[in-house]
């Protein structure tokens, strides 16, 4: 889980790179919403794989 939510993180980020960039300005605004998203989700797993330990 944590491995898929870095992945849609860096997904994100390139994203976020091309829209604030000016490359496409329509994708801007969905890029700021995917980082965001997905920082979120990225921040949630970390703070669940601290809590579950593995024996």
């Amino acid at each position: 889980m944590l491995r898929w939510t870095v992945i849609f993180l860096v997904v994100a980020i390139i994203a976020a790179i091309f829209g604030f960039g000016g490359i496409a300005s329509g994708a801007a605004s969905i890029a700021k919403i995917l980082f965001f998203i997905f920082l979120v989700l990225f921040v949630l797993s970390l703070v669940a794989g601290g809590f579950r330990r593995v024996d």
